[in-house]
């Protein structure tokens, strides 16, 4: 696992909470960074493994 694998995991676990917290309290704007953070992780996090693939197949 990487350095782009674990923060994007980080991005995806904050953009949860954050999206949670804006269903709950009502706050769209809220809610919708936190769904945006939570996509920019999951892109970050995909990056990341590919970068582990390509690193493993030129060992």
């Amino acid at each position: 696992m990487n350095k782009n694998e674990t923060n994007g995991q980080v991005k995806e676990v904050k953009g949860k909470a954050k999206e949670v917290a804006g269903k709950i309290t009502g706050n769209k704007s809220t809610e919708v960074k936190g769904k945006v953070e939570k996509n920019v992780g999951k892109a970050q996090t995909k990056v990341g493994e590919m970068q582990d693939k390509a690193s493993k197949k030129s060992d």
